[in-house]
């Protein structure tokens, strides 16, 4: 009798094997360069449920390029594994041929030629077709997002989100999760909460005085698909007060709460659930964590780190799929459920090629409708790049060494901290840089720059603090995003050692001096937690830099020096 895990690890397989299924047939379409929406969308008829996943959207209404990281270092036991591994390394791993499309759309080498030759990706009509297709052909799919939707761009701002909320709404996902969306402020969070027409969903919100479940979030929520009874869990951002402003959020708590996921999980099989869903925004290592840890989860949708892998990666039993960030991909879950069991699953990982997926004219109409008001403002053209301008990587990327440039020269500073946030669209040689460009990689709502004085020794701290948020090698201290970007100043890093003995060579650029730790630097920086920063907002400064310059170019950062890897 075959048990229920090799039914899952056979299924991985035709999820790989069968082309016309599975990830490896738009690989080989895309080998030969001869990509079109209904090879994009083909998928063999598999199971009797299925799922449709988008995550870490970011307010990105419109097509935009997206350079995926150079550098995602994975350390203790994900070492060496997806999604840490990059560039060819993972073009081998999933037979990706080199300046094929399907090397575009999911590694970072030779990006500004190929974003020529194959166009811009994303855009939630482009997005709203994929998902349209699915529906037709599966009429009940459950569409779920996993969260990071109403932040990040210009008129996501100055809505207060409302732009998100009404074009997600036209999308009619089923449910949704959060993390971003808290710094919109609790209150006006709660205003749109409680008006979707959708699941709104973690069971890890809790309410910070009585320390109880949120009773303004649901734990779960129950679907009938396909003669299958099927819970959705919600699992939020659990570190939200430590990336992020406690003071915006204080009637919140948050967690892991690995012990309340089994009592979840186990309340709903009570109830009678045959298939259980959990829809994270832990980030991947975390859920790989989770999934070890809490036994009955079949699928862990996963969001937070932004990672696009082809295939889903199965712990134990639960099948963990990640559909990369700002409306690039869209995954196709299909499961087979019977009896109460996963009996096997197909997956796809479908790019959005904005160039060869059709716009829904509907989804255009509404979305060009919340940019309107303010479209003569996003377009005005502040300078030219004839640099890539990207950000997603562990370290420094050439958008954030421009804004670190900008802070050092606008703020009159020695040395420059940005935060390592992942969101943010790029830019290839030969662009435009527009206010709505400067926005997509500095739009929050704490954006102020501040100016202080710091002691080498408090910088160190610093640094050292940011590291063991991304290098400790148990994924449940990772608690942030990637490394603290860094102006002025270079340093090494060694990722292999413990906490406080990380970072060493810490160095004035500007002098060559080795940084003294009893001596203060003039540090500007942004996106500071506390609550009472004063300092002109980033946006403003980086847009003032940019017409200073007229034409950007950033040369390769070689300040700072790892090992350890």
């Amino acid at each position: 009798m075959i048990s229920r895990r090799d039914f899952l690890q056979v299924g991985m397989a035709a999820s790989a094997v069968v082309g016309a299924s599975g990830f490896g047939n738009w690989a080989k379409l895309a080998a030969r360069q001869k990509l079109t929406q209904d090879k994009l969308l083909e998928f063999g008829k598999f199971g009797n449920v299925s799922l449709i996943h988008i995550t870490d959207i970011h307010a990105q209404l419109k097509p935009i390029y997206f350079r995926e990281p150079e550098v995602n270092i994975g350390v203790g036991p994900n070492r060496g594994l997806v999604p840490h591994i990059t560039g060819s390394d993972f073009r081998k791993a999933y037979g990706l041929v080199d300046g094929s499309p399907s090397a575009y759309a999911l590694t970072h080498d030779d990006f500004a030629s190929l974003a020529r030759e194959y166009g811009k990706v994303g855009g939630l009509d482009r997005v709203a077709t994929v998902v349209n297709a699915i529906r037709s052909d599966r009429p009940d799919a459950i569409l779920l997002d996993g969260g990071d939707t109403w932040h990040g761009s210009y008129t996501c701002y100055h809505t207060k989100g409302q732009d998100m909320v009404n074009v997600m709404n036209a999308l009619k996902p089923d449910a949704m999760t959060f993390h971003w969306e808290f710094t919109l402020g609790q209150e006006r969070l709660r205003e749109m909460v409680g008006k979707l027409p959708f699941g709104a969903l973690g069971q890890n919100i809790f309410d910070a005085e009585w320390d109880e479940p949120s009773e303004e979030f649901e734990d779960y929520r129950f679907f009938e698909r396909g003669g299958v009874r099927i819970a959705v869990i919600g699992q939020a951002f659990p570190y939200m007060p430590i990336a992020n402003p406690g003071w915006m959020f204080p009637d919140f708590s948050f967690g892991i709460r690995d012990n309340r996921m089994r009592e979840i999980v186990g309340e709903v099989r009570e109830q009678g659930a045959d298939l259980v869903v959990a829809l994270s925004h832990n980030g991947f290592d975390v859920d790989k964590r989770m999934a070890g840890n809490v036994e009955g989860i079949d699928v862990m949708l996963s969001g937070h780190t932004h990672d696009a892998i082809p295939e889903p990666v199965v712990v134990g039993n639960t099948v963990i799929v990640a559909s990369g960030s700002n409306g690039k991909f869209v995954s196709r879950i299909d499961l087979d459920v019977q009896n109460g069991q996963m009996k096997g699953f197909r997956h796809k990982l479908i790019p959005i090629f904005s160039d060869v997926i059709e716009p829904d004219p509907e989804m255009t109409a509404l979305i060009d409708m919340q940019r309107a008001p303010y479209l003569d403002k996003m377009k005005e053209v502040v300078g030219r790049t004839e640099s890539t301008l990207y950000r997603r990587g562990n370290f420094n990327g050439t958008w954030d060494d421009l804004i670190c440039g900008a802070l050092i020269d606008e703020r009159d500073a020695d040395i420059a901290l940005s935060p390592g946030v992942r969101w943010g669209p790029s830019l290839i040689p030969g662009d435009d840089i527009t206010r709505e460009d400067i926005w997509n990689v500095t739009s929050m709502t704490y954006g102020k720059a501040y100016r202080v004085e710091m002691s080498g020794e408090f910088l160190k701290v610093v640094l050292e603090d940011v590291a063991d948020n991304i290098f400790n090698p148990n994924p449940y201290y990772q608690q942030g995003g990637d490394m603290v970007r860094v102006g002025g100043m270079g340093y090494s890093i060694d990722v292999s050692k413990p906490q406080g003995e990380r970072i060493s060579d810490m160095t004035l650029l500007k002098s060559g001096e080795v940084i003294d730790p009893a001596r203060n630097y003039v540090v500007a920086g942004w996106a500071s937690v506390n609550e009472n920063t004063e300092g002109p907002q980033i946006w403003d400064v980086v847009e003032n830099h940019v017409r200073k310059l007229g034409t950007v170019e950033v040369t390769p950062n070689r300040n700072v020096k790892v090992s350890g890897t």
